[in-house]
């Protein structure tokens, strides 16, 4: 996602301050510019760029915040903004690849409020919501809530339920999504198509807040999740048509150092069959921790074969933080 530019949503499409059932000001002001560098030779460069932009959350008093990890993986060096105009260097404290949530310790006072966070099993499906961006009430947007359910994205990424809104935030990437008593209830994560009566249309992805909740204390003293890490294959897999196929492969990954090629085709997983990416990664993920061996059925060019992936940890492959 590029540096927001200087546009605005429609007056009808924003939350007015006599229309909420909180302070609208200090959510808005809550949300920070987030800008982070990365070096030309970092692992994600060439996927997810060296200049990236997109916001953040304060969730604490002493202005920790709380965004989405791809912005801040492998960053060099992090600069947030406050509607309020300070900058503040900061320090990209955490990435949890399990849930995507990454942490940034500004390295001066940030001078902004925080927000609570709230519940979203106490949220249901056609719920009211609300998804801030920095910049002021012009960047944040009235929307809906219209699906809690699994998502499973192509890197290796899973969650057994995700939040989805519409109409969507063209600056999705950390935003925040509030409730009607304006506490945090996700993260934002992604823009993608769904079908809604019939109407492929735009929708948000967010991150449910639920799950920061019970890794946040590790994430704080270990820059890590407690859980251990899930075994990574590098291997970016699509399934058009109920068929899951191999798209794109991380460079010097564990599955191209084991042979396997963009174009196969993933029949199973050990003797198990999978059908789906939400069944191929759960079906990898029982197999143990990072570094387990994973054994693959594949077909390629009309034969069927048998290869083993010596899985990794992902984070081994990423740049670590420096301290500027």
């Amino acid at each position: 996602m590029s540096e927001p530019q200087q546009w605005a949503f429609p007056e009808s499409l924003q939350p007015k301050a006599d229309e909420t059932q909180f302070d609208l000001a200090r959510a808005l002001d809550a949300v920070v510019l987030v800008r982070a560098e990365v070096p030309d030779n970092g692992y994600t460069a060439g996927t997810l760029g060296t200049e990236r932009a997109g916001y953040g959350v304060v969730i604490r008093e002493d202005g920790l915040v709380l965004t989405i990890g791809y912005l801040i993986t492998e960053a060099s060096q992090i600069w947030l903004t406050t509607n309020r105009g300070t900058v503040v260097a900061g320090y990209p404290l955490a990435y949890d690849q399990a849930t995507g949530f990454g942490l940034i310790q500004p390295l001066g006072k940030l001078d902004a409020p925080h927000l609570q966070r709230g519940l979203v099993s106490d949220t249901k499906v056609g719920d009211s919501a609300f998804v801030i961006g920095h910049g002021g009430r012009a960047h944040a947007l009235k929307t809906r809530l219209i699906g809690k359910r699994e998502f499973a994205g192509y890197w290796e990424y899973l969650l057994d339920e995700a939040l989805f809104t519409a109409p969507a935030h063209p600056q999705w990437g950390g935003a925040a999504l509030l409730d009607v008593q304006g506490d945090l209830i996700g993260i934002g994560s992604l823009l993608v198509q769904q079908e809604v009566n019939g109407v492929a249309i735009y929708v948000n992805m967010f991150v449910p807040i639920d799950l920061l909740n019970p890794i946040l204390d590790a994430m704080l003293q270990t820059a890590r999740s407690p859980h251990p890490p899930h075994p990574w294959l590098g291997m970016y897999t699509q399934d058009p048509e109920g068929k899951l196929v191999v798209g794109n492969l991380s460079p010097s990954g564990p599955a191209e150092r084991a042979g396997v090629q963009v174009g196969d085709m993933v029949l199973g997983v050990g003797a198990l069959r999978v059908h789906g990416l939400a069944e191929l990664f759960r079906a990898v993920w029982r197999l143990g921790a990072a570094g387990v061996d994973v054994p693959l059925t594949l077909a390629r060019a009309g034969d069927v074969f048998h290869v083993t992936v010596k899985s990794a940890d992902r984070n081994d492959f990423l740049k670590k933080p420096n301290l500027h």
